[in-house]
């Protein structure tokens, strides 16, 4: 939903849907409050989505995670302009690299506190 949101809706293109039924649930009515329950569940996101927004803190995780990306090596990469040979190079002059940690378990505590 962060991502509809953020770009301004829904148009142009879609979303896609589905309600499947599950385990003894077969009937049209079972269909019926499947396809309710799917829908409930997606305005509830679409308003919590707003809370994560406003807040900016897992947007904020999420631009640290990635920062490496912006560097001149993961800029070069992203352009299609990094090749192996470069990296090669960069790695035997920087050494073995330091990975700082995705915290992941950060994220889902500020993910769940907008629910």
């Amino acid at each position: 939903m962060s991502s509809v949101v953020k770009n301004g809706g829904l148009a142009p293109g879609g979303f896609n849907f589905d309600a499947k039924l599950r385990r003894e649930s077969t009937d049209v009515e079972d269909m019926f409050l499947a396809h309710i329950s799917g829908m409930d569940t997606l305005a509830r996101g679409l308003r919590n989505v707003e809370k994560l927004i406003e807040d900016g803190s897992l947007d904020e995780l999420v631009h640290k995670r990635y920062q490496s990306f912006d560097s001149e090596i993961g800029a070069l990469i992203e352009a299609g302009k990094g090749d192996f040979e470069m990296l090669e190079k960069k790695v035997l002059e920087w050494g073995e690299p330091t990975v700082p940690s995705g915290k992941q378990e950060l994220a889902e505590i500020l993910f769940q506190s907008a629910l």
